[in-house]
């Protein structure tokens, strides 16, 4: 077996452990228990990009939410796509537009062995157009600040040809933080003729809710 099979055989093997625990409780030999299964339960949220790109999200990223998100992105727990792509999938068919996910890394790709957003859209049994590519590396977000990170994303992404011009599309990430990744991906959309209608999160972090427009 070479290097990518016994790394992927790792991951597998860690996402089996992980999954005999409950993300929210630790409860022992649950993916997911009742009570922390209701609190995925969509709360809508409302929020803004600093270009004024209105968002909604289904969570808050805290608590249960929070853990069940970064064991899904940091620990390979797929099967935790299934509840958490659940509680967004009304807000993304409510959007009716083509969902268009933030794309992955290449790096985060051969670290996962798949894209957390597309992933999530699939759960939500809708389909994932694939229509934003990264056009440069960017460094990691986490570490920066609401104006570093802008200045991070700024010109990374690019349009893949196919959609029509005018095409309506709702943009999809799973954690709205700052929300510079969605005002990019929406200049993108823009600069291709495609009509970026607002952008869907399955959550936002505490300090990105506040009251703003609908779509």
């Amino acid at each position: 077996m070479d290097a990518d099979g016994w790394a992927r055989l790792g991951r597998e093997a860690l996402a089996f452990l992980l999954a005999a625990t409950c993300p929210g409780c630790d409860l022992p030999g649950a993916l997911l228990c009742d009570s922390c299964r209701s609190l995925l339960a969509p709360q809508p949220i409302l929020v803004s990009t600093p270009q004024g790109l209105a968002v909604r999200a289904a969570l808050t990223y805290e608590g249960v939410a929070a853990r069940s998100i970064r064991r899904l992105k940091e620990d390979g727990a797929t099967m935790l796509a299934h509840p958490l792509g659940a509680a967004v999938a009304g807000i993304l068919a409510e959007a009716d537009a083509a969902v268009v996910p933030v794309p992955t890394s290449r790096a985060a790709y051969r670290r996962r062995g798949y894209r957390v957003p597309e992933l999530l859209v699939r759960r939500a049994g809708l389909r994932a157009h694939r229509m934003l590519a990264s056009a440069r590396r960017t460094r990691d977000q986490r570490a920066l600040d609401r104006e570093a990170r802008a200045r991070n994303v700024a010109g990374s992404l690019r349009v893949r040809g196919g959609a029509a011009p005018g095409t309506r599309v709702v943009i999809f990430d799973d954690v709205v933080t700052t929300g510079a990744t969605l005002d990019e991906a929406a200049r993108a959309l823009r600069a291709a003729g495609l009509n970026p209608i607002g952008a869907v999160a399955l959550a936002a972090t505490p300090r990105r809710i506040e009251l703003t427009g609908n779509f």
